[in-house]
């Protein structure tokens, strides 16, 4: 590539789901687009990892959306290569499984009935008590008691949260776990277990989703291909150091790529980069009030072991959770559970996460360590033999979930008001605007933006 690219249209930073989907909409209308991503390949946290004949995703990736025209792109981008799997979840913990979403007969028979007694009497207290004096919610245990009853949210919720967030429930902000499992509260729970109907529209109740055959990197894949077959490009290995402007007006962005800095200039700008990595990466600086902003707002990141097995299969599950602390893996899935393309034949493989935060115990510990303590673990389950295994890999995956914390929004929002005064830089994407957003809801903000480029709708 030249020292100084230019006249590239409209660049994109990052190549997740997000940037590309915005690339693949802007490239198909005939707009030019570059595509730079730091990664040595594209998909961000939806990629698809090969090795040695395994393929496994950053701790698995389902679509599910409830907007037909997004289902209708994605079904034309695969051209209709892909499955429909059935969601078979399930929670361990009191050394018993519970399925997820709760079913009220197993729940009652794993819990007891004197204990399924209680949180149904704790949720209707907690019902009446709102109704008279409508509560205050804040947290995340604030909004779980509300919707759950207390007993629920100490037996369940409280223990996975913070495993999950690494910090106090009190400490999360309600609008995480209010937009994450929107419209879903103990009663629809119970509904959908009796009638199978009821919770059809809540994705969390979703028991089905839609899986690339060969991972969700497809997706990715086909988002690149598109855009290179429309005449455009996507450059990988690419990092961007700087974003550089004059006033409100970006001009170019410096990247490093093979240890040499160069400009790319461009039109438009859309990142899908971490809001806070943007904040910070303007040149001429950003004011002390956003950059100090950028600071206060932090980002959950996770730690992947696979483990290779000389063996069939291990589960019948799409996803097993560990809400108790004192087993170290946070949840597991087998991926020939989601597709039988996704391992060598007779041989299957055991993906679990960690989450963490970078520079902690758990993202310092070496990749022989974290492969222990998962085989360990999994053998000490019932799932796995030691000797079954004939291999592994670990992933370190940064900034992987926005942390949203009680005050995050006056940081968040001092951060997005500078940008919108920018006439060509919009941010998209679950880092880039610092949302938790599912699969289909980070493709669209992608979608949405460029939209507003093109000045009209493309998805109807």
């Amino acid at each position: 590539m030249d020292n100084n690219t230019t006249n590239n249209g409209i660049v994109i930073l990052g190549g997740g789901l997000a940037g590309l989907s915005a690339g693949y909409v802007l490239s198909k209308e005939g707009r030019k687009v570059l595509v730079v991503e730091g990664d040595s390949t594209v998909g961000g946290l939806s990629k698809t990892y090969k090795h040695n004949g395994f393929m496994f995703d950053l701790g698995g990736h389902r679509f599910i959306t409830h907007n037909r025209s997004l289902e209708r792109f994605v079904n034309e981008l695969l051209r209709g290569e892909f499955l429909k799997v059935p969601r078979t979840s399930q929670i361990f913990m009191f050394d018993k499984y519970f399925d997820y979403p709760l079913k009220p007969a197993n729940a009652m028979f794993g819990l007891g009935v004197f204990t399924s007694i209680q949180i149904l009497l704790d949720y209707w207290k907690e019902k009446v008590k709102n109704a008279l004096s409508p509560p205050e919610i804040i947290s995340l245990e604030d909004w779980v008691v509300n919707q759950f009853g207390r007993k629920m949210f100490n037996l369940y919720f409280k223990q996975y949260s913070e495993k999950v967030w690494g910090i106090d429930c009190k400490s999360i902000s309600q609008e995480w776990v209010a937009e994450r499992i929107k419209g879903l509260s103990l009663w629809e729970a119970i509904k959908n277990g009796f009638t199978k109907v009821s919770g059809k529209s809540i994705k969390t109740l979703a028991d089905e989703f839609i899986y690339p055959p060969y991972g969700i990197g497809q997706l990715s894949d086909k988002f690149k291909e598109g855009i290179e077959e429309a005449g455009s490009s996507v450059v990988t290995d690419t990092r961007v150091v700087k974003v550089n402007r004059e006033d409100f007006n970006v001009n170019s962005i410096t990247v490093a790529n093979n240890g040499k800095e160069y400009d790319i200039e461009g039109e438009e700008f859309i990142s899908s980069i971490p809001l806070t990595h943007l904040a910070r990466m303007l040149e001429p600086e950003a004011p002390d009030d956003v950059l100090d902003a950028a600071s206060r707002l932090r980002y959950r990141d996770i730690v992947i072991v696979t483990i290779m097995l000389d063996r069939e299969k291990v589960t019948d599950l799409t996803w097993l959770y560990f809400p108790e602390k004192d087993m170290p893996l946070g949840r597991i899935h087998e991926p020939k559970n989601w597709s039988p393309y996704m391992a060598p034949e007779g041989k299957t493989h055991v993906v679990a996460e960690f989450f963490c935060f970078k520079g902690d115990k758990i993202w310092n510990s070496s990749d022989e360590e974290l492969t222990s303590i998962t085989v360990k673990n999994l053998e000490k389950l019932g799932f796995i033999k030691e000797s079954e295994v004939i291999d592994s890999c670990v992933v370190r995956a940064a900034k992987a979930y926005p942390l949203m914390e009680v005050g995050y929004r006056e940081p968040y929002e001092k951060i997005l008001k500078y940008l919108k005064n920018f006439k060509n830089l919009r941010p998209i994407g679950r880092g880039g605007l610092f949302k938790y957003y599912n699969m289909d809801r980070a493709m669209e903000s992608g979608i949405e933006v460029a939209e507003e480029i093109l000045g009209r709708k493309v998805l109807e």
